[in-house]
């Protein structure tokens, strides 16, 4: 066990954006979160960072920032997120959510049942891929002897 402080959980993810207009539309048109502040990089002032939430508070936990670089499109890589998954109640809810990006024209994969949760993916205006999760049935779920197939997030499934 290791003697590092406790820390209370994840505070916020900070992420770049190319066209923060884009952004904030599929936040709040999109996934229906709120714009809870709107402030600039301390680190490099004139660049926009903007806050979303999922509560209109902004509350820690819920809150995903961004910054506004428009020519920084690159490649994903090392040091780079490979993606980020919100959590949803329970399968019937993540096919609503599925049904929800359909009808505001995003591409969705099909639920993927991944062991300890199910989930769908899709991207961002930018890419940045995003993962919604259900809740069970966890973690500690026994999974296949090591060897077993993977299943990538975009594989040719007809239905996605």
């Amino acid at each position: 066990m290791s003697d590092a402080p406790p820390t209370t959980g994840l505070h916020h993810v900070t992420n770049i954006c190319t066209d923060m207009d884009a952004t904030v539309a599929f936040y709040e048109d999109v996934l229906g979160w709120h714009t809870v502040k709107r402030t600039e990089n301390y680190d490099d002032p004139g660049t926009p960072h903007y806050y979303f939430s999922s509560t209109p508070e902004g509350d820690p936990g819920t809150t995903v920032t961004y910054f506004e670089y428009p020519n920084s499109q690159g490649t994903p890589g090392p040091g780079a997120s490979h993606h980020f998954a919100f959590g949803v109640a329970d399968e019937e809810t993540l096919r609503e959510w599925r049904t929800h990006l359909e009808e505001h024209e995003i591409n969705v994969s099909a639920v993927k049942d991944r062991t300890y949760f199910k989930s769908i993916y899709f991207t961002d205006p930018d890419g940045l891929v995003f993962e919604l999760a259900t809740r069970g049935p966890g973690f500690t779920r026994d999974e296949a002897a090591p060897g077993s197939e993977v299943i990538a997030p975009f594989d040719n499934d007809p239905e996605r």
